[in-house]
């Protein structure tokens, strides 16, 4: 194992990337039922208008994230963590499917598409090019974006920060006159769960991310004590196995093959024109978004974790995004939407996660989860919650290598850097970082430091802004 893995070569153990690898897993376990539901019932009324059941998209995410993650350890070696992504999610069910009006099936083609399109750009090279094509400045904020992304997701996770209609975020009641203690509760156990994770972390405790997020959970469950009701209301949705798989079996498994050519139904509602450019826009949309998404989370987790080589790029790069590409084939072939690298990843290269161990570990827990449905809801969002706040303090540190005296290189890092949590999305900050060091490069005379592919890359962000967003 050592020798395989190259334990001691990163400086670490057996032990400690078990840790890391359910350390991941808990951050990241909330989407097999979040992405179940979403497809189910996305509306919250039970009106399921994409066609498929709880229980077969249950299956479907962790079979994915199960192959994907442990693909991604095993290819690459690298602690990666790979599951169906948020927002690319929603743009499937809401968009795609309800919105543009494509069967579940038909929208499972354009994913598997992708999942081919991207195998194809890995194994020619491609894929690192574009790669290369980002100048310093985004690179070097590409993890503190990502870190502020995943901290504003913490803090929503945890209910402190919530929605406003007057300044689009807040900070939620802690008022004990106009707030219950059951919707208090939950932040405390956060924040006292965040700052015992930053306590033990200080003290060089071995696992501090993971002790922490257990001892979030105990202390939840045990102030549900002095909530009225908590133990009664606690929503656990409890599916059977058996019933799961055959509604797999049934409803997902290869319905990318057997239905998803058929766009007869589609052709005679709105034409064949507009089967053309809804199947563009929408792959469009699909490839950027997955592929910026991918290589953000995965330079950024390498960066954290002092995996990056020489020339700053991630170990085994190639092998890692492989292994991202087969992962989206393999998920729309279950029948779930584009699988993608996890940020959450860097919650277990926070406890020590340093080789492909970590994710052969996380898989096999995704593999368990896939059984026991209802042990992995146990874990509850408010200590998750903490653990994802510490990893945007971790990883805020590299932007210290941008030069902010400097407005041609301080401008593209600080889009790249804000725009990221503010859209909630990671390609979206390195399209403006990168579209705005091209406009000021040229404006400032340094035309001939812009890379060709730059160039190509930032019409491929302008054609997905203006077509498809």
């Amino acid at each position: 194992m050592d020798k395989f893995f190259k334990l001691k070569e990163r400086g670490t153990t057996v032990k400690t990337e078990f840790i890391a690898g359910m350390t991941t897993f808990f951050a990241m376990v909330y989407i097999l039922m979040v992405n179940a539901n979403m497809f189910a019932d996305p509306f919250g009324d039970g009106s399921n208008p994409v066609g498929v059941s709880y229980g077969a998209i249950y299956i479907a995410t962790a079979i994915s994230a199960v192959v994907g993650t442990i693909v991604a350890g095993l290819l690459a070696n690298l602690p990666l963590a790979m599951a169906s992504g948020m927002g690319l999610n929603a743009f499937f069910v809401y968009t795609v499917c309800i919105g543009f009006g494509l069967s579940y099936a038909n929208a499972l083609v354009l994913i598997f598409g992708e999942g081919l399109v991207f195998i194809l750009l890995t194994v020619t090279g491609l894929r690192k090019k574009i790669f290369e094509s980002l100048p310093d400045t985004v690179l070097g904020a590409i993890p503190a974006g990502i870190g502020l992304f995943i901290a504003l997701l913490g803090l929503q996770n945890a209910g402190i920060v919530v929605n406003s209609p007057s300044t689009c975020v807040d900070l939620a009641s802690f008022n004990l006159l106009k707030q219950s203690w059951g919707d208090i509760m939950p932040m405390v156990v956060t924040l006292c769960t965040f700052l015992a994770i930053v306590i033990m972390s200080h003290k060089k405790f071995k696992g501090a991310v993971l002790v922490g997020i257990i001892g979030g959970m105990g202390l939840y469950y045990l102030l549900g004590l002095t909530v009225d009701g908590f133990y009664e209301n606690l929503n656990i949705n409890i599916i059977s196995p058996i019933q799961a798989f055959g509604e797999f079996k049934e409803q997902s498994l290869f319905k990318v093959f057997t239905d998803g050519l058929d766009f007869s139904a589609f052709i005679e509602e709105h034409g064949r024109a507009n089967l053309v450019l809804t199947i563009i826009t929408t792959a469009l949309a699909f490839c950027m978004v997955d592929m910026f998404d991918t290589l953000g989370t995965l330079y950024a987790a390498c960066e954290r974790a002092d995996l990056l080589d020489e020339k700053g790029e991630p170990l085994n790069m190639n092998k890692g995004m492989l292994s991202d590409a087969i992962a989206t084939s393999i998920g729309a072939a279950c029948g779930t939407s584009t699988v993608t690298t996890f940020s959450e990843v860097n919650a277990g290269v926070a406890a020590g996660g340093r080789t492909g161990l970590t994710s052969v570990f996380c898989g096999v827990f995704f593999f368990i989860a896939m059984f026991l449905s209802p042990i992995a809801q146990l874990v509850p969002g408010c200590a998750t919650a903490a653990a994802l706040i510490y990893v945007g303090v971790l990883m805020i540190g590299s932007v210290k290598n941008i030069d902010w005296a400097d407005l041609k290189t301080a401008v593209p890092g600080f889009l790249t850097l804000a725009v990221m949590p503010f859209t909630y999305n990671i390609s979206y900050g390195i399209a403006f970082g990168l579209l705005s060091y091209i406009v000021i490069s040229v404006f400032c005379g340094d035309f001939k430091k812009i890379k060709a592919s730059s160039w190509i890359i930032a019409l491929l962000f302008v054609l997905t802004l203006l077509l498809t967003h």
